[in-house]
């Protein structure tokens, strides 16, 4: 962390860092000792345990969560956990706690605060609009939001899977595609339905 500091970079970031939070934390506690000035960014997927959370507080400056998805089917369906949305909803409420809203510095880059980070799936967009109403409603209005429309098939879906004894299949059929371009304006529309106005980018769709 502190070889970055010292080449220029912006933040120190910690990418889905939740199974090694105390490691980081005895890091940070040396770094800081020795000079660490640096924002500190923990880059997640927001299936973070609330004790890991808490015992980072007053530690992260940037909190960068993603939220993926909201009904429990379409959790259990994609992400293998179906309580994951309550768990974001959680993780997300106790980063605002710490943090609030995302702030900058003169020069534009983040210095605090909590940055949300949305993926728009194929088909799915009642999980986005239910995601974007609830940061609206229960975070903040203001709450920084990182709309991305940049889901692409891969891995278990888009190809054919064989097993013994059946023949070959597509798993994940009906988001074995790219978001549609009016699928991401809805999102936004969505979005500014709810009250959300700070994205990431001003995009013209």
């Amino acid at each position: 962390m502190l070889e970055l500091q010292s080449a220029g970079c912006h933040n120190v970031n910690l990418v889905t860092p939740e199974h090694v939070v105390p490691q980081v934390i005895e890091a940070l506690v040396l770094a800081i000792d020795d000079g660490l000035r640096l924002p500190v960014v923990y880059n997640t997927s927001a299936y973070d345990s609330m004790e890991s959370l808490r015992q980072l507080d007053g530690l992260v400056d940037i909190y960068m969560p993603d939220f993926k998805l909201w009904s429990p089917q379409a959790c259990s369906r994609y992400l293998g956990a179906q309580d994951y949305a309550q768990r974001a909803r959680d993780a997300i409420a106790e980063m605002h706690r710490q943090v609030g809203n995302l702030r900058m510095g003169s020069d534009g880059v983040a210095r605090r605060g909590v940055l949300v980070r949305h993926l728009v799936m194929p088909g799915l967009l009642d999980e986005s609009a239910a995601i974007l109403r609830w940061l609206a409603e229960h975070i903040s209005r203001d709450t920084f939001i990182n709309i991305m429309g940049q889901y692409r098939p891969a891995h278990r879906v888009g190809r054919r899977w064989v097993t013994a004894g059946s023949k070959a299949r597509t798993r994940y059929r009906e988001i074995d595609r790219t978001p549609y371009r009016g699928e991401i304006a809805d999102a936004y529309a969505a979005a500014r339905a709810a009250g959300l106005w700070r994205f990431d980018a001003q995009v013209d769709l």
